[in-house]
């Protein structure tokens, strides 16, 4: 270590620059393997030969770095003139290159004043971007306007009004405030942003088994009623929907664990063995009582999210109007009527939507016990796992719903006992 300190900075910063430079060069050989030669632009040695250009003349000034940009412009007149070539007698109008090159030469003040692993952050995009040009090209291709709408009102919802909304209890007997609130939308948004986009671009074609699994990351009980509904259509492959529709709980617990974690890390460090539990007996009874064979050319695509869009701004409001709702019926709940209170609400309010008041218990100071708090919202999970046991009942094929009823029997079961076990060892 005491020789590598000898070194002196320039001469390892030096080295660093002509490796990476390398390193985009020869990719650049590769991308232009299957080209005209004389469509290339220069080889790795060229932009080696850059990188060390940017180099000398940083550390000819690196005061003013006026040697510095002369040299960038220069080059980028060099460029202009192969790009004019290039459009002239090949018709090509993509400036990749153009901008790898100048990125290479820009790499010397970027070792010099960034922390190392920005520099490779950078490095590493520009030769994955290169490598997935075609792959990426066909990904584009299939999205359409709407998407870039939807990572719109994302931003909207994250990155603007977010750090807009006051700190400030919105009700002096309340520990919450617009800015809490609004995290909850975003969070939950995003969670099932992902599974959305998992769903529609990457696993599209997975089969009900993948789609239950996203399905449940992005809503359990809309995934439930989904495949209910898709069941009675199917044609013998009744198995698949009830392995999909229970595995869907099994991922909901998973997401509910993530949930705990970010708003309230000292009470998920409790209720991880449970919620991990209950998760892994959702996902072996859905593997256990669908064992039996199945025709696998009955196996469906992924639920269709075009209508069931999970940033819509007008679904965003209502969640953070159940939110308040929910934190001012839960005060005055326990208020009143104390830890009995509380577990009868928590019961009846899991047929409703369960996130809103599950990030109210996770986030609110209310006078109560943690082993309280972990218990209600179990509850809240097993009544709410009774009612798409319901929801299989009313919409879906006969032998899925007797599928089902066996395995949410013993889920639930096994919550109730996870819930007297929070209550008595917690």
């Amino acid at each position: 270590m005491n020789f590598i300190n000898e070194i002196p900075r320039d001469l390892l910063n030096g080295m660093v620059i002509i490796v990476l430079s390398l390193l985009i060069g020869i990719e650049q050989r590769k991308h232009y393997a299957d080209k005209p030669e004389n469509e290339a632009f220069g080889s790795d040695r060229t932009f080696t030969l850059i990188g060390i250009l940017g180099f000398i003349l940083y550390l000819i000034s690196p005061a003013n770095l006026l040697i510095f940009w002369s040299g960038a412009f220069i080059l980028s007149l060099f460029l202009g003139i192969y790009y004019w070539q290039k459009v002239k007698v090949f018709n090509d109008y993509g400036i990749t290159t153009i901008l790898i090159a100048l990125i290479t030469y820009c790499l010397t003040p970027l070792v010099y004043t960034q922390p190392g692993w920005m520099v490779l952050l950078i490095v590493v995009a520009v030769l994955i971007l290169v490598e997935v040009k075609s792959r990426l090209t066909a990904f584009t291709a299939k999205i359409d306007m709407n998407e870039f709408f939807t990572l719109s009102k994302f931003i909207i919802l994250a990155g603007i009004i977010l750090p807009l909304l006051p700190s400030e209890k919105i009700l002096s007997f309340l520990d919450i405030t617009p800015k809490s609130i609004w995290l909850s939308v975003v969070v939950i948004s995003g969670i099932s942003y992902i599974s959305y986009l998992l769903n529609k671009f990457v696993i599209k074609k997975g089969g009900i088994t993948i789609t239950g699994i996203l399905g449940g990351i992005y809503s359990s009980t809309a995934t439930t009623i989904i495949l209910s509904r898709k069941s009675r259509e199917a044609n013998g492959s009744s198995e698949q929907y009830a392995r999909g529709i229970i595995l869907a709980t099994g991922a909901m617990y998973l997401r509910i664990l993530a949930l705990v974690f970010i708003f309230n890390f000292e009470l998920a460090i409790h209720l991880t063995p449970y919620i991990l539990f209950l998760s892994l007996v959702s996902l072996l009874t859905g593997f256990l009582f669908t064992k039996s064979k199945y025709k696998r050319a009955a196996t469906a695509t992924g639920i269709d999210y075009r209508d069931r869009n999970p940033l819509e701004l007008k679904f965003a409001f209502l969640f953070a109007s159940l939110f308040i709702v929910f934190s001012i019926i839960t005060y005055f709940t326990i208020q009143n009527f104390g830890n009995s209170g509380l577990t009868i609400l928590s019961i009846v309010i899991g047929v409703t939507d369960i996130d809103p008041f599950l990030l109210n218990l996770f986030q609110g100071k209310y006078e109560v016990t943690s082993a309280i708090i972990g218990a209600a919202s179990l509850q809240a999970i097993a009544s709410n796992n009774l009612i798409k046991l319901f929801y299989t009942y009313f919409l879906a094929d006969r032998k899925v719903f007797w599928i089902c009823l066996k395995a949410f029997l013993i889920i639930i079961i096994m919550n109730i006992i996870a819930v007297l076990l929070l209550y008595y060892l917690f």
